[in-house]
Order: structure tokens, then C-alpha cells, then sequence
């Protein structure tokens, strides 16, 4: 990747836990419909952790129980439509408590709740694979 200065983005790992282990819920992305975090840019007047919840809600229609810190983060480079930016990602987990049937995206993207095993799957950065795999081994 380039030398160029990281622009700070926040995501949520959503999680729920089930009789068959924990699911995490993934949003397909706006433009490649890949499996994704909820996640965007810090909004103004907002923490990181309040500006990811946030994100939670309007993309995925998620609420719940913001954990204090992130659980890591993850870099990825915005293709050049995009303005090819390099992306630092902060990611908190959010243990959720309400699962909207509406939100303010969801005519936009599709949600789905997976295993451990198979969001790791899904996601396309290895950084952000490693990541869900480690906050995994936690919640079992």
C-alpha cells in the first residue's frame, strides 16, 4: 500500500449469542454487494464508538451494548472511484439487543447473521478475518 495518510473509519462487530455458538451479522457493501461490518466515517460531534453504533443502526437496523473499547481494527485502501484513499478501521463489538425490520438502509444492502467460522469466510480483508476469528475464541 502507499504512504498515504490513514483516513479513520469506525465498524461494529454485532454479535448475538445462540444455542449453536455465536453469530455475527455481516452487510453486503454498497457497490461489490460484499460481505462487510457495518461501517463508516467518524461523524462529527460523535465518538468513534458512538459514530460505529450509528453505523449499526442505519445499515444493518442493529441496537445494542456497546463494548468501551474496540476490539482492534483493520486497513484497507478505497478503490480509486472512491478516491483510493487507505482506510484505518477501529471496530467495537456491540452485543445486540434489538433487531429492526426496518432501517434506514435496508432497501440497500442485505444482513445476515453467520457463524464465527463462516463471517470469517465471508469477509474479504485478511486483517478483518483474523480479527472476527480472534473475537471469536472469546465469546465461546
Amino acid at each position: 500500500m502507499s504512504k498515504k495518510a490513514f483516513k479513520k473509519q469506525c465498524a461494529v462487530l454485532a454479535y448475538r449469542l445462540s444455542k449453536r455458538g455465536p453469530k455475527i451479522a455481516l452487510v453486503t457493501s454498497l457497490e461489490t454487494r460484499r460481505w462487510v461490518l457495518p461501517k463508516g466515517n467518524l461523524v462529527n460531534g460523535l465518538s468513534a464508538r458512538e459514530s460505529a453504533a450509528l453505523e449499526a443502526f442505519e445499515e444493518a437496523g442493529l441496537e445494542g451494548t456497546m463494548a468501551k473499547r474496540s476490539c482492534g481494527s483493520y486497513d484497507y485502501e478505497k478503490t480509486e472511484l472512491k478516491g483510493g484513499a487507505l482506510c484505518r478501521v477501529s471496530v467495537y463489538p456491540m452485543a445486540v439487543t434489538r433487531v429492526k425490520r426496518n432501517w434506514p438502509e435496508k432497501a440497500l444492502r442485505q444482513r445476515k447473521w453467520m457463524s464465527i467460522e463462516k463471517a470469517v469466510a465471508a469477509v474479504g480483508e485478511a486483517e478483518l478475518k483474523t480479527l472476527i476469528a480472534r473475537f471469536g475464541k472469546t465469546l465461546k
